[in-house]
This record gives C-alpha cells, sequence and structure tokens, in this order.
C-alpha cells in the first residue's frame, strides 16, 4: 500500500491519502481517544503519542499533532497505522456506530441555500488542505459554523470563514450578516 502525504495550512496537521476508500460517505472527526472507540482506524493512529486529533473522509485522514511533536518522529508511525489497520481487514468504523446528526426540523429556504453553497462551493476547497466545515446554525442573520479536520485551528482559518465563506454568503443570501465559527 502506497499512502500519499500532502501539507496542510496548519502545520499541526498532515493529510493521509492511502489510496482506498476511507468512509463510504461524510466525515467523522474524534478529539482524543475516547471519542475515537467507535473507529478502528483512528484508534491505532491514538495510540501514538502526541496525536490531538484524527479526522476521517471519503479519501483521505488528517491527523493533528501536539505542538511539541515532530513531523520527522511521528509521520512514519502514522503511515505504519495506517498501513496496519488496512491490512488487519477490519472496518474503519463499528458497524451500527454511525452518529448522523440530522435535525428534526425542516429547514428554511435560507438555510437550504447556506447549506448548499456550503456543500458546493466551500467544502470542496476546504477537503483540499485536509478538513471539513459543517454548518451549525442561522440565527438573527448569523451563520456558525464548524470547522474540522486540518482546519480546526488552523491559524488561517479565521480568515478562511471571514474574507472568503462570509463574503461569499452575503454576496448570495442578503439575509447573511456575519460568519462565526462554533465554539469548542
Amino acid at each position: 500500500m502506497f499512502i500519499q502525504t500532502e501539507e496542510t495550512p496548519n502545520p499541526n496537521t498532515l493529510k493521509f491519502i492511502p489510496g482506498v476508500q476511507v468512509l463510504t460517505e461524510g466525515t467523522v472527526e474524534f478529539k482524543d481517544k475516547v471519542s475515537a472507540k467507535p473507529s478502528n482506524l483512528a484508534s491505532i493512529i491514538f495510540s501514538i503519542n502526541g496525536v490531538e486529533r484524527v479526522f476521517l473522509a471519503t479519501e483521505f485522514v488528517s491527523v493533528t499533532k501536539s505542538n511539541e511533536n515532530k513531523w520527522e518522529i511521528l509521520k512514519p508511525l502514522i503511515l505504519t497505522a495506517i498501513m496496519d489497520h488496512y491490512a488487519s481487514g477490519k472496518d474503519v468504523i463499528e458497524k451500527n456506530q454511525n452518529n448522523i446528526n440530522e435535525s428534526l426540523e425542516e429547514d428554511t429556504e435560507v438555510v437550504k441555500q447556506i447549506k448548499e453553497l456550503i456543500d458546493q462551493r466551500v467544502r470542496p476547497a476546504v477537503a483540499m488542505d485536509g478538513g471539513d466545515i459543517s454548518f451549525c446554525s442561522f440565527e438573527d442573520g448569523v451563520v456558525t459554523l464548524q470547522m474540522k479536520g486540518a482546519c480546526a485551528g488552523c491559524p488561517s482559518s479565521t480568515a478562511t470563514l471571514k474574507m472568503g465563506i462570509e463574503n461569499m454568503l452575503r454576496h448570495y443570501i442578503p439575509e447573511v450578516l456575519e460568519v462565526k465559527a462554533a465554539e469548542l
């Protein structure tokens, strides 16, 4: 198995591309060992000292390290962990563990437009950088979004939200007054 790696705008996050499908759809982020228990792949990566966050997408895995650790040491360990996982034949996420957070309320027309713009224009660009973005809420003209993967904690994520996403949403949807990041 040949696993490609790519740097992301976040210096503490690397994107690992195993060349095989990671998830069939969507994304999942694990912020610690406990939350990673439903994922065999994330659990094995979290067994490496210095890993702070694991983000799984359809075609890649983003791993965030702590500031004091060096990629020169962690990268080979993570590559081995990913290869070991795929050699084991285990599922990435255990069956019946998918936690899909779907709202029971029907979205307003404005919320549908916001979600569509995010899905079509923002998410593909953010995924190229090893992350994801999800809609949280729209209240009183303020769109709240959650940055995930390489984008969570990235120094340029605030600029991405304000200069890129906010300007685009305000251009297409006059009801949008501001975009902010969800509090973690």
